[in-house]
């Protein structure tokens, strides 16, 4: 069978256009129906069909079912569920999400039931498909039973399952047919019966909440109304510190739209976030939620304005500079991720400049983690400082060149070593996070006079054999590539240097030079 099978799969598969092919498909189909045991027909099936392109694949399949397939999800056998999983992931995604709805709508409903994770994705990605085209997702608003699985799924065992769920139903919400059906029928009280299950689920709830919220003032106004909302700020207030760290993450999320964070100023969110600040210090398991706490500022600083968050909520600035200073690596970290954040910005290098010998502090201990910590740190700091330095040509006035030229000089007695020294470590990671410091300071002339005033610097740069992996070679090409993209680097790093750059800009990141074989005479 086997021998007769896999010739005759592939000449069907092959002639796309043939006006047999449905009657060859059909026949096909009903012999692995046959088998008692269809693995062998089943690799060759999906061997000939992975060779075939999508695009005449679609030809082929459309108009055809593929009951037998799904019929054979039917078992505990593993290996016959993962094969029919590849084999219907290709056919399924051939075929027009119309299609797909017309045709395959009560199988993708059994799929969601099925005990293997593999098919429940499949089913939930097929679903997405659905929903998200104007004309298919009718066939599903119609449908509370799938509705009903697609919500069941959030609050399954499996992750990648629930968060397939998740993105399907977070793509239902983008019309105003599907908001409604979401929030204001009985699959309302089917998504809060969910939340009940666990922490972990209510969770994930909150999570599709927040994604759908976060499309528009509409879809939000939705959300609020069913009390979602409300319900998260009221945890995030609580005395569940554990409850407390994982809302405000989903409570950042909301911030990340204008009309999210509007929506929370309105509240009063931001000034009871402050306040939970302030009094981090006299709570014992504050270092569990502070770090939240921290980003959700973090994000406001970067979406809204540096200045007037930092202005606003002074405890919020006040507290970054003494987590960077704190000896509790996980408390440090977020407060270097939140200074490069700030800083990235001409606004937030301007108000971090103003606190004068407290940033310059913070500057000196990121300077010492970056030599001295152990590499997660290090890279961390690196990449802070990076981002703390770099100034796109357009903003490179005469004050904002001597306030990154003055953080760069407080790095060490001889930064240009330092981070010189980093970047020829046996480390990946930190070469690389080396080479972003020195692309930082590459585009600015100061940057560049101490670059061709460092012995062998420039030698340096253009030798390849310094990074060996894809990411090293990567890093050391966008570097080259801020040097030569100036104005100033012909006049500054000389005629010389200058076109050496322009040379290894022009032969590309992964250039290796050909090597000349040297015959010996008289050799054997």
């Amino acid at each position: 069978m086997t021998n007769r099978f896999f010739p005759q799969a592939v000449r069907l598969l092959e002639k796309h256009t043939t006006p047999t092919l449905q009657q060859q498909t059909d026949s096909l189909l009903a012999e692995i129906s046959d088998i008692e045991d269809p693995i062998e027909e089943l690799k060759h099936l999906k061997t000939a069909i992975l060779s075939i392109p999508t695009s005449a694949l679609r030809d082929s399949v459309t108009g055809h079912r593929f009951d037998v397939i799904f019929s054979l999800l039917s078992t505990t056998e593993r290996e016959q569920i993962e094969l029919c999983v590849d084999i219907l992931e290709r056919l399924l995604v051939a075929l027009s999400p119309v299609s797909l709805a017309q045709d395959f709508k009560e199988a993708l409903q059994g799929g969601l039931t099925h005990h293997a994770e593999g098919v429940k994705i499949l089913a939930l990605t097929q679903i997405g498909r659905i929903v998200a085209h104007p004309e298919a997702v009718t066939e599903i608003l119609n449908n509370d039973d799938i509705l009903q699985e697609v919500i069941h799924c959030i609050g399954g065992d499996h992750t990648a399952v629930a968060k397939q769920a998740i993105s399907s139903l977070s793509k239902l919400s983008h019309s105003k047919a599907g908001l409604d059906k979401l929030f204001r029928s009985s699959l309302l009280k089917d998504m809060k019966d969910v939340m009940e299950i666990s922490d972990i689920v209510r969770y994930r709830v909150y999570e599709l909440v927040v994604d759908i919220a976060s499309v528009s003032d509409i879809s939000l106004g939705y959300c609020a109304s069913s009390s979602f909302i409300s319900q998260l700020l009221a945890e995030l207030m609580g005395e569940d510190v554990l409850i407390r760290a994982t809302a405000i993450e989903m409570v950042t999320g909301l911030a990340q739209s204008q009309h999210g964070r509007q929506h929370l100023a309105q509240q009063g969110v931001m000034d009871k976030i402050s306040n939970m600040i302030k009094g981090a210090n006299t709570d014992p398991f504050s270092s569990l939620y502070l770090p939240g706490l921290v980003k959700f500022f973090g994000t406001l600083a970067i979406t809204d304005s540096p200045q007037q968050v930092c202005e606003m909520y002074p405890a919020f600035q006040n507290k970054v500079f003494e987590m960077a200073l704190d000896p509790d690596p996980v408390v440090t970290g977020v407060a270097l991720d939140t200074l490069g954040l700030l800083g990235s910005t001409v606004e937030g290098k301007q108000v971090l400049q103003k606190t004068g010998e407290q940033f310059k502090a913070v500057l000196v201990r990121m300077s010492q983690l970056a030599h001295l910590g152990a590499t997660e740190m290090r890279v961390r700091s690196l990449d802070a400082i990076a981002q703390l330095l770099n100034l796109e040509v357009e903003h490179q006035t005469e004050d904002l060149l001597a306030l990154t030229e003055s953080w760069f000089l407080l790095l060490a007695n001889k930064p240009m070593d330092l981070i010189t020294n980093i970047c020829i470590q046996p480390f990946p990671e930190l070469h690389c996070s080396g080479l972003r410091v020195f692309t930082a300071i590459a585009p600015q002339p100061w940057g560049q006079r101490l670059m061709i005033g460092t012995p062998s610097f420039m030698e340096f740069i253009v030798d390849r054999s310094t990074g060996k992996t894809k990411e090293a070679k990567d890093a050391k090409f966008a570097l080259v590539g801020a040097l030569v993209s100036t104005s100033t680097a012909a006049t500054i790093l000389g005629s010389r240097n200058y076109l050496q750059l322009r040379t290894y800009l022009r032969e590309g990141a992964y250039y290796v030079a050909a090597v000349a074989a040297v015959s010996t005479d008289g050799a054997e």
